[in-house]
């Protein structure tokens, strides 16, 4: 067995956090979860009493968020782990949707995350060891027409999270970006907030696509608990890496997309080095 660890996770009710949560508890370790009620936070610490502790936390309550990890620290124990797991998907053609929608997609999946590392991050650099591991996605590599704020916010904490690692790498705490694909989760179901069309011109570039995504939904390739234990493996190494694809599909869509953003800087490669003074 690996060694027993603290884990915090946030957004516990289902999805990789509930996954994750329960093959962290099976292996031996104790999971702090965060969930949206005290039902919620019942029907976690039933998963496996004194080893489950769920609190509830809305990551969008900012101003909540440094007490409480600063009372589980207290109550609980030193936490090794925390994984940035809340989080949500929108779907919507850019024109028509509204920037109260990108605003909140950040706010959950961005400035929620940013503000539990900020928490965690006093207690981890004075022991000089912790890990945090930001759920990204494929999304944060590679894009498509529809979920402009959702790949946004993805980007962003792949770039934020990758440059964290290298803040903290020398006081003993290790970052990593998980970025999974299309995993059986309620990601692209009941979790995805969808802006209404409006736009006739958009109608043949995207509503292929939304459809493709609802009839996929509940039938993707990836497993969720093998992402569980690809993730409980990540944390267990010894050197874990500052990012970490999940799923043959994010390993070919993104290697793809490497592919042809190097072809493009040499094509253009010429112009970009013209600037040189």
């Amino acid at each position: 067995m690996a060694t027993q660890k603290i884990i915090l996770i946030t957004g516990v009710s289902s999805g990789f956090g509930r996954a994750l949560a329960q093959e962290a508890l099976a292996q031996g370790h104790t999971v702090v979860g965060t969930v949206r009620s005290v039902a919620a936070k019942s029907d976690f610490e039933a998963l496996k009493p004194q080893a489950a502790f769920g609190r509830v936390l809305d990551v969008t309550d900012f101003d909540a968020i440094d007490g409480v990890v600063a009372e589980i620290e207290q109550n609980v124990g030193a936490i090794d782990v925390l994984v940035n797991n809340a989080g949500y998907g929108h779907e919507g053609v850019m024109e028509e949707s509204p920037l109260a929608e990108m605003r909140h997609q950040f706010d959950v999946n961005v400035f929620g995350a940013v503000a539990m590392m900020k928490a965690v991050l006093p207690f981890m650099r004075g022991r000089r060891r912790g890990h945090i591991l930001n759920i990204t996605s494929m999304g944060g590599y590679i894009t498509m027409p529809g979920i402009a704020y959702y790949c946004g916010s993805k980007f962003a904490l792949e770039g934020i999270s990758e440059t964290l690692g290298k803040e903290v790498a020398s006081l003993g705490v290790a970052v990593t970006a998980v970025a999974p694909g299309s995993f059986r989760t309620d990601w692209a179901g009941r979790s995805m907030a969808r802006t209404p069309r409006s736009i006739a011109d958009y109608d043949a570039i995207f509503d292929p696509i939304r459809q493709a995504r609802e009839e996929k939904s509940g039938k993707q390739l990836g497993d969720p608990v093998k992402a569980a234990r690809a993730m409980l493996a990540a944390i267990d190494a010894e050197n874990p890496p500052a990012h970490l694809l999940l799923g043959s599909d994010a390993l070919k869509l993104v290697r793809d997309k490497l592919i042809a953003v190097d072809a493009s800087i040499r094509e253009w490669e010429s112009l970009t080095i013209s600037t040189d003074g």
